[in-house]
């Protein structure tokens, strides 16, 4: 290993490695969650289908949060994958 000057080396702070949540979810989902849900509620006028349904894809994202933060980046290339083992 190579001698490292000092002072050379900073502590880095979590806050700065993680996704912005908003809702426990990504901030651009829960942008596009909130604005299909005001679409359907206002635009349609359909607030009894529009509520449950942004409360399901907000939960559902924010589980998938809990387990991977950058699961909306993540998730586009796992699908772009072929399947070598399939059980």
């Amino acid at each position: 290993m190579t001698d490292i000057p000092e002072n050379y080396v900073i502590p880095l702070r979590a806050s700065l490695t993680r996704p912005i949540l908003m809702g426990g979810v990504p901030r651009a989902f829960a942008i596009l969650n909130a604005t299909l849900g005001a679409a359907i509620g206002f635009g349609l006028q359909q607030p009894l289908i529009a509520l449950p349904l942004w409360m399901i894809a907000q939960g559902a994202a924010a589980w998938a949060a809990t387990r991977d933060p950058w699961f909306l980046e993540t998730w586009p290339r796992h699908l772009a994958k072929p399947v070598y083992l399939d059980a």
